[in-house]
């Protein structure tokens, strides 16, 4: 049987060897946590504790301001020491709670539900929105948001995201392997929250044993199948996973609920299970810290808030000379400016990459009209176009040109010979005009 797929993208090394046997580890906690009160899209919250104030394990510390935004609950026990401006691993500002670890770990009151399938989709969807859970692939969208399609649009797919499709992250893959029944789980409860018959799990074909795993945890359950998708980057972005696996194509600058699909990440799905069956709030998540310039690369479960530093020191430190600090992966990741920046929701991976992997883009060339970029993306863009107009200060025509269609995988500066920065000049053209 052929693997489903979709047109266009490219084949970056996978580099996913250097981690994806290194098992689960907690991190050890940190003397303090530095935890934003913007770790998701959306409204930013409101801090809900004071400096002084002694605040326990899972205790709320920042209070949702709109609908669209997540509770912040604190990932560790101690005092509140400060609250400050802090920079995030997009390089934007935000407010952040800082808390001296006490090392007590006393949690705040939970509530465990047994029974939690019994519940009603409402119930289940409170509780999530009560744990503060949103995506964790990287763009961290609150999740109760996700599962409040309007009427108009029924949703008739739940899609769970096991490609990991990006080099070198292997948090996904460690999770579908150490913590099978927990994931499905999760999905049962989407499934039952959205009303949904048919569940789908999409995993890249590079990782057989989580595939395999996946189907044995399913067998007998029905409505929900196994996909092996082909080994192409980006293969996990929605639109492309939804393409591969049903067929359905998401309208230009439309969602998945568009088509009546819900795709949610595995480590979304996991997150859901501890807080419905737990009363767990989103308050650690896996990250993967791995490339070769890093002595120990490994799976770590690392509370929220905790410093990069933190993690570089558990995994031995550095070796071979950095090149450049990653948040995330090397396609869509962003560079990070420090060791001083918390781990967020959306903190999938730290990646260090060595001086000889390091392109610079510094000095790159004009644009020699291949069309490889063009082939490459899996949008059916043109981002020759996109930069061009970018570099010369022409943001307005780039709308023309779709602009605002790109979700900026960057496959094109992977494939384009001249090593233009063709995103940066896409994003800077999307801060500059209205959609």
């Amino acid at each position: 049987m052929a693997l489903a797929t979709f047109k266009g993208g490219t084949h970056p090394p996978e580099k996913k060897e250097l981690s994806k046997d290194s098992p689960i580890e907690v991190l050890s906690e940190p003397e303090k946590v530095i935890i934003p009160l913007s770790q998701h899209t959306g409204a930013p919250c409101k801090p809900a504790v004071n400096v002084g104030d002694t605040v326990k394990k899972g205790q709320l510390i920042g209070t949702p301001e709109g609908f669209v935004s997540a509770a912040v609950h604190s990932s560790v026990s101690g005092k509140v020491t400060g609250i400050e401006n802090v920079q995030l691993p997009t390089g934007r500002f935000s407010q952040a709670i800082v808390i001296e670890n006490d090392k007590q770990n006393e949690w705040t009151n939970l509530k465990d539900n047994p029974d939690y399938m019994n519940l009603s989709p409402e119930e289940l969807k409170n509780k999530i929105k009560e744990a503060g859970i949103v995506g964790l692939g990287g763009a961290a969208f609150p999740t109760h948001v996700k599962l409040s399609p309007p009427k108009e649009k029924p949703i008739d797919i739940v899609i769970l995201n096991g490609a990991e499709c990006e080099p070198y992250l292997t948090a996904d893959y460690r999770l579908m392997i150490e913590k099978t029944s927990e994931v499905v789980e999760g999905l049962k409860i989407l499934m039952k929250i959205l009303g949904v018959k048919r569940g789908i799990i999409g995993i890249e074909a590079n990782k057989p044993d989580a595939i395999e795993k996946m189907k044995e945890a399913v067998r007998g359950i029905e409505g929900i199948e196994v996909w092996a998708l082909k080994v192409k980057y980006p293969q996990g972005a929605e639109k492309m996973l939804i393409k591969a696996t049903t067929g359905r194509e998401v309208p230009p600058r439309g969602l998945p609920m568009d088509v009546g699909v819900v795709v949610q990440n595995i480590g979304t799905a996991f997150a859901i299970f501890e807080a419905v069956r737990y009363g767990k709030p989103l308050i650690e998540r896996v990250v993967t810290v791995t490339g070769e310039g890093i002595k120990n690369p490994k799976n770590l479960m690392v509370k929220i808030g905790t410093p990069v530093s933190h993690l570089i020191e558990f995994c031995g430190g550095f070796k071979n000379g950095i090149g450049k600090l990653v948040a995330g992966g090397p396609m869509m990741g962003f560079a990070l400016s420090g060791l001083d920046v918390p781990v967020t929701k959306g903190t999938s991976g730290i990646l260090v990459m060595s001086d000889s992997e390091v392109i610079h883009t510094e000095d790159f060339k004009p644009c020699i009209r291949c069309g490889r970029c063009v082939d490459a993306c899996p949008m059916g863009l043109m981002p020759s176009m996109l930069s061009v107009l970018g570099e010369k200060g022409f943001y307005e025509e780039m709308k023309e040109y779709n602009l605002f269609d790109c979700f900026e995988c960057g496959t094109c500066a992977f494939v384009c010979p001249s090593k233009r920065p063709i995103v940066q000049f896409i994003r800077l053209g999307k801060s500059l005009v209205k959609p």
